[in-house]
């Protein structure tokens, strides 16, 4: 029983002064805070950075940042010009199909833009944003000169789908949405993957000229094989394996026996070991008239011979 008396007044003691020790634990603290040495001018760069963070999240907010990145860089350009580092010369090379005015306003350089400040790196970039640009170089040779080298693709085909004709270079890529008339008379390919699959298909084709001086346009069926219509209105099937093997065919068979010029309208290459023909209505219309009138024929020879 002491002990636990003797425990209960310890603890009760505690608790009597802790009121006291919180009170000078805070006064110590608030003496140390009063006590900071705070350099001058620290609350006017507070709230400066107050306003120029609120700032910052308006441009941003905004949409701003483009127009002021644009304004800021004409002023960068306008000092460096006068500092004698505008842009006096500009060298293009290798342009066939575009314009100069094109070109120097994919680059992004205009008559106010100066050397200092023109990122060569990025106007490049710029440059090969154009489809007809294969290749570019940008060089700066200071104060005042640009050069610019580009490698145009070279139109190869014209290429159909979905209705909608584009004009396109030799590795697929769309030079144009639509057909410049100076282009028209370029080879035609349809279908999907035509515009991947057409530099080797009409490579190939290129070897057999009696049967490619023919073809108005190659339609490639499934992305698996090609289909030739010719301007005649024959349409011919190629197989999937082995289209030169059926175009050697088919040149043989229109040398020695005129096959393309024939009233027919399909010519199926599609089987190594056999040719399918189909004859147009009216060549086959004659045909059956043919027939009949050969069977017609027979049997009144051979009425003659039983009467004989």
């Amino acid at each position: 029983m002491d002990r636990r008396g003797h425990l209960a007044q310890s603890m009760e003691g505690s608790i009597g002064r802790s009121p006291g020790r919180w009170r000078r634990s805070a006064r110590r603290w608030f003496n140390a805070l009063v006590d900071i040495d705070v350099p001058s001018g620290a609350g006017a760069a507070a709230v400066a950075t107050l306003l120029l963070g609120s700032v910052c999240y308006g441009v941003v907010k905004g949409n701003h940042v483009p127009t002021i990145t644009e304004n800021v860089q004409a002023i960068c350009d306008a000092a460096a010009t006068a500092a004698g580092f505008g842009i006096s010369e500009v060298a293009l090379t290798g342009e066939r199909e575009l314009s100069r005015d094109e070109i120097l306003k994919t680059a992004g350089i205009t008559d106010s833009t100066s050397l200092l400040f023109l990122d060569a790196a990025q106007a490049r970039v710029r440059l090969l944003t154009n489809p007809w640009i294969a290749e570019a170089t940008v060089l700066k040779l200071y104060p005042g000169r640009l050069r610019i080298e580009i490698k145009e693709r070279a139109p190869f085909a014209l290429w159909q789908k979905e209705a909608r004709t584009a004009l396109i270079a030799a590795d697929g890529t769309v030079l144009e949405p639509a057909v410049p008339e100076r282009f028209a008379k370029l080879p035609l390919v349809v279908g999907n993957g035509a515009a991947q699959a057409a530099p080797g298909f009409l490579d190939l084709v290129s070897h057999y000229p009696s049967v490619s001086k023919r073809i108005l346009a190659s339609v490639l069926v499934a992305e698996r094989r090609w289909n030739l219509h010719l301007a005649n209105g024959v349409e011919v099937l190629l197989p999937e394996a082995d289209a030169e093997k059926a175009l050697q065919m088919l040149t043989d068979l229109d040398r020695d026996k005129n096959l393309l010029a024939r009233d027919i309208v399909v010519v199926d290459l599609r089987l190594s070991d056999r040719v399918t023909v189909r004859l147009s209505d009216a060549a086959a219309a004659a045909r059956d008239e043919a027939l009949k009138a050969a069977d017609k024929a027979r049997k009144a020879k051979q009425r003659k011979g039983s009467e004989a």
